[in-house]
């Protein structure tokens, strides 16, 4: 686990910057130093594109669908954002209405062509609506997305992000949340598959009242590269948000990322934050660095705290389930599952739900490295 010192401003710095005034990132770069930019495929230094992606939505009746050909800056956290949103010849519109609940989720499909390819798209939640939007991301190629979500006055919307594409696939890119007053997020992320995955998720509180709940599961295996980093800015009073986010990781050169800066301004009075990052180590050779960072420019706030664990299974758990006459290798299989539930249980979508278990359950197959090591015990 490495843990470092915040830098003296956690805000992203290239919101309304031109793509040519955004330098390509060398590695050097406190953002970019954990990320394998060889394997990116390109996408950090795109500046032009050929190739887009291909969005395929179903939807209730009473959402409107529509696509933009003239669209208003993007809030950059990085330059793949960046470029996706520069880049991309039109952006997908989805729009909840006011005051409509939605029983049957929003799901969007994302698939990229040959070569690194470059989409947006954008999700308002209109007042005092409830939602929820599936956004399913498989297929092989190298995708850069740009996503937007506006979720406006006492509007409720749920966001549920699937990262599970074929294992020579590349996804990177930022989900920018804003929030209206008295609103509430939730946004899942869950990571199973793609060779490198980097994800970057924001939230900007526009009016006092409003509650992002950020949570996230990985289950990283031999060779990949799963990177979340994640920033919530609250600039106005009385907001709230919490972070939790759990990951697995299992053989060699397996590699997560997680970096949570939370920066509560000097106006943001009231504000109540917690941030938690807890990764499991199944075999050697796996890599889990965790980052959290809280800055904080007033005291009159109701609460901020933020944890990090890494670490192996606990013996007592273990013991515990053996000593019912559990098998170990059964019962540490019981632990991983119930340690990535508690997330994925979060996700509003039942056959989802189940499909994404049936995918860690696969990770914890004969095959696992961490079924091979018991055998060689």
């Amino acid at each position: 686990m490495t843990v470092s010192a915040p830098p003296s401003d956690l805000a992203p710095r290239l919101a309304g910057l031109a793509l040519a005034d955004i330098p390509v990132p060398n590695g050097r770069e406190e953002e970019w130093r954990f990320t394998p930019l060889a394997r990116l495929a390109g996408l950090h230094a795109l500046d032009s594109a050929t190739h887009f992606v291909s969005f395929k939505v179903d939807a209730p009746s009473g959402v409107e669908i529509s696509e933009a050909v003239s669209i208003d800056a993007y809030p950059a956290a990085d330059r793949i954002a960046a470029a996706a949103a520069n880049l991309s010849e039109s952006s997908l519109q989805v729009t909840v209405p006011a005051d409509a609940v939605l029983e049957q989720t929003i799901l969007l499909r994302l698939a990229g062509a040959d070569g690194a390819a470059v989409g947006r798209f954008s999700v308002t939640a209109g007042k005092y609506s409830q939602s929820q939007v599936l956004l399913d991301h498989t297929g092989s190629a190298a995708q850069a997305i740009a996503g937007h979500f506006v979720v406006e006055d006492g509007a409720r919307l749920t966001i549920v992000s699937v990262h599970d594409g074929d294992r020579d696939n590349v996804l990177a890119g930022q989900h920018a949340i804003s929030l209206g007053r008295d609103s509430c997020v939730t946004h899942v992320a869950v990571t199973l598959g793609g060779d490198v995955v980097r994800m970057v998720t924001t939230v900007d509180f526009t009016q006092p009242g409003g509650e992002a709940i950020l949570s996230g599961a990985f289950f990283t295996d031999a060779g990949q590269h799963h990177e979340h980093r994640l920033f919530v800015d609250h600039g106005v009073p009385h907001c709230r948000s919490d972070v939790m986010y759990k990951g697995v990781l299992q053989g060699a050169d397996s590699h997560s990322v997680w970096i949570g800066d939370v920066l509560i301004r000097g106006n943001a009075i009231g504000t109540s934050t917690y941030e938690i990052n807890r990764n499991l180590l199944l075999t050697d050779g796996a890599r889990a660095d965790s980052v959290p960072n809280l800055e904080i420019e007033t005291g009159e706030i109701e609460g901020a705290g933020h944890a990090s664990t890494t670490g192996r299974f606990d013996e007592e758990q273990i013991f515990y389930l053996t000593s019912r006459g559990i098998p170990e290798v059964q019962a540490k299989r019981l632990v991983v599952r119930g340690f990535l539930t508690e997330v994925i249980d979060r996700i509003p979508v039942e056959d989802v739900r189940a499909r994404l278990l049936a995918g860690v359950e696969r990770r914890l197959g004969d095959s696992s490295p961490l079924f091979e090591s018991a055998d060689n015990e």
